[in-house]
């Protein structure tokens, strides 16, 4: 499944997209904003993420720029318990120009023709920056702080949950598989 917004152009990973995701994510300020990701981040684990099979209900994609095809980061869709979860990271050359919110906007889109109803997603409380994106997308905080693991800092921090009704927003169509 491919995705093209205003700037962006989401896209599955291939495997010769190991070294580009490497260079975007082995930063330990981008690694301990995520739960999974490991610190350090080796080419192994690059190799192993691209090599990951998606689920057709729950895919994830590289953010490129649209005009070069730069890595700017990843978003996706994920099985979590009983809900479905918005995950995303971005490079830190690229903090700060919106493309985690264009990015998650298109991935929400995605989402809604999937047929998904619900969106659950999170941030580490030290990392207000993605809340503020979650609120750009309309996420609404759920009142609960919990403790995460995150395998970058090597142990539990605490959390912000936030979800999201799909049914409320606008049924966009423009989904390209």
């Amino acid at each position: 499944m491919f995705h093209r917004s205003e700037r962006l152009f989401l896209r599955p990973p291939f495997a010769e997209d190991w070294k580009a995701v490497l260079g975007g994510i082995a930063d330990e300020g981008v690694v301990r904003n995520l739960s999974r990701a490991p610190w350090p981040y080796a080419a192994t684990d690059a190799q192993s993420f691209v090599a990951m099979d998606i689920a057709p209900k729950h895919p994830r994609f590289l953010i490129t720029r649209a005009r070069d095809a730069a890595l700017i980061g990843c978003i996706g869709i994920d099985a979590q318990g009983v809900d479905t979860e918005l995950g995303y990271w971005i490079a830190r050359p690229f903090w700060g120009q919106g493309f985690a919110t264009e990015a998650g906007r298109a991935v929400l889109e995605i989402a809604q023709a999937l047929g998904h109803t619900r969106i659950v997603a999170s941030h580490f409380l030290d990392n207000p920056a993605s809340g503020k994106v979650l609120s750009k997308l309309g996420f609404q905080p759920t009142g609960r702080i919990v403790e995460r693991h995150s395998c970058g800092r090597g142990e539990p921090a605490a959390t912000a949950e936030y979800a999201l009704d799909l049914r409320e927003m606008p049924t966009v169509t423009r989904v390209a598989a």
